[in-house]
């Protein structure tokens, strides 16, 4: 059995940061989500946040197979729900984005791992309240979080780039512990 555990990531982790996301834009693009096909993620996000302690890294013996965002607090792409409502609007929440595996991981069910520690990470630290969204073609991503316990709320709108509003829509997810 692999040793499979999650660590803060630092700047020299960039590439290997980049190299993950750039896998998953082209996967999101194979299964014809326009999700991630603007640049977004770019370095420049991923470096801010970095600095800011949120970016983790998902570790398979002694490799980056992983990355994801984690970041406690208000976001503000939160603040409204449509078609839905937050179980809970009171307690801090964590939100997990820009969450990607590998290439050279799939079918490993590695996913189900990062979020296990994730969530135990910021549960430690008192967050029982957790939240995600993703693109309504984006299957992959609704298949995990709805097998780790993530219930649809609703559907929210992102403020990244997109020609088109409906491509700023994303399905809405609840985790509360």
């Amino acid at each position: 059995m692999s040793l499979i555990y999650i660590k803060r990531a630092v700047q020299r982790d960039l590439p290997a940061i980049m190299t993950i996301i750039d896998h998953a834009k082209a996967m999101l693009k194979a299964d014809g989500s326009p999700q991630w096909q603007d640049g977004y993620p770019d370095p420049v996000t991923l470096r801010q946040d970095i600095s800011a302690q949120q970016c983790w890294l998902l570790m398979v013996d002694g490799t980056i197979a992983g990355t994801a965002t984690m970041i406690v607090g208000n976001d503000p792409n939160y603040a409204e729900i449509w078609d839905g409502s937050w179980q809970n609007e009171v307690d801090p929440y964590a939100t997990i984005h820009r969450i990607a595996i590998g290439d050279g991981y799939a079918g490993q069910h590695l996913s189900y791992f990062f979020f296990s520690n994730l969530i135990s990470a910021a549960y430690r630290d008192g967050i029982r309240n957790f939240r995600i969204d993703t693109h309504a073609l984006n299957k992959r991503m609704q298949a995990v979080v709805t097998r780790v316990g993530y219930q649809h709320r609703g559907k929210i709108y992102v403020d990244e780039p997109a020609a088109d509003h409906e491509d700023n829509a994303r399905l809405a997810y609840e985790l509360n512990l």
